[in-house]
């Protein structure tokens, strides 16, 4: 049955991977308009809660317009990191139309400090990898994924960009810290939340268990440090924005090097909330919502606002 399984994933990978952006993305957007239309996923649902969680202040009928983009914003980035992996660097670089901000980054490089790269959960990130990879060599870290034929694909994929893979623990740390130090590159995803332990940080006003492992980075090796992200455009390709991180981060503690970063990405959802990547159940980084995404919706909300009044208190 295993055999089976991964044959059949191997099979979809190269299916997927084939494809061209354009096909790619009719194929993702019709996905999301059986999503909308039935709502027959869970994970609209925690998209529909995170998004109300984070934008309070709008009122239904723009929320769930939000949720209805996002959702096939997300599914159409899944569809494009196929295409991605399975595309010769060169073939990707041509997709890359615009770059806001590239300045910033030759900068840095010139500079030989080493770079940190802070890429959100925010459209086709993936896209990125081949353009950076020209200029600098990237030190990222890498989590195997569990099927063997999925790893596979994703790692000869990275291995075409020139990356050196590390592992999601200590060891993988150390060896950011040496590439650093000397003058290369790193990528790290911020609102991940840590596997262990992690600081009680505020996101969207909600504290929540976060790593500060990029704030740390910044401030022991004093490595320049830039935000960026990848959208998609109307024209079967991307644009990336690259823009500098407020420079009190290297004057700061780690935790409050942290909510700069915070800060800077709250600020990105509010100018694009559809672009975000919101399936993933974040807000249950905190001791009192364990189970957030297990009870009502309405009960969810009455307990996320308990929690950030009880943060506003307390502060």
């Amino acid at each position: 049955m295993t055999e089976k399984y991964n044959t059949i994933i191997n099979r979809l990978l190269n299916f997927f991977s084939r494809q061209p952006i354009p096909i790619a993305r009719f194929i993702a957007r019709s996905l999301a308009g059986l999503v909308n239309l039935l709502h027959i996923t869970k994970t609209s649902e925690t998209i529909r809660l995170n998004i109300e969680i984070c934008l309070p202040n709008l009122d239904k009928q723009q929320r769930e317009s939000i949720t209805r983009h996002a959702i096939s914003n997300e599914i159409q980035s899944y569809m494009e990191f196929f295409t991605i992996w399975g595309s010769s660097n060169q073939k990707n670089i041509a997709r890359i139309h615009n770059i806001q901000g590239e300045d910033y980054f030759h900068k840095a490089i010139a500079q030989g400090k080493g770079l940190i790269l802070i890429a959100p959960h925010f459209g086709t990130w993936e896209i990125m990898n081949a353009w950076l990879a020209q200029y600098t060599q990237m030190t990222i870290m890498y989590k195997p994924i569990k099927n063997e034929d999925a790893d596979q694909f994703v790692r000869a994929a990275r291995s075409r960009e020139n990356a050196h893979l590390v592992p999601t623990d200590e060891s993988g740390v150390r060896q950011i810290f040496k590439a650093l130090k000397q003058g290369g590159t790193t990528v790290i995803l911020p609102d991940h939340t840590p596997h262990h332990g992690g600081e009680l940080i505020e996101y969207f006003g909600v504290p929540l268990f976060s790593s500060n492992l990029s704030a740390k980075l910044i401030q022991k090796t004093k490595a320049q440090a830039l935000f960026l992200h990848a959208k998609r455009n109307d024209e079967h390709g991307f644009d990336i924005i690259i823009e500098p991180i407020d420079r009190n981060i290297y004057q700061v503690n780690a935790n409050e090097g942290t909510q700069i970063i915070y800060t800077a990405l709250e600020t990105l959802i509010h100018q694009y909330p559809e672009h975000y990547h919101w399936s993933y159940k974040r807000f249950k980084a905190n001791p009192q919502l364990k189970q957030i995404y297990n009870i009502p919706h309405n009960d969810a909300i009455a307990l996320v606002n308990s929690v950030r009044e009880s943060s506003i208190t307390e502060i």
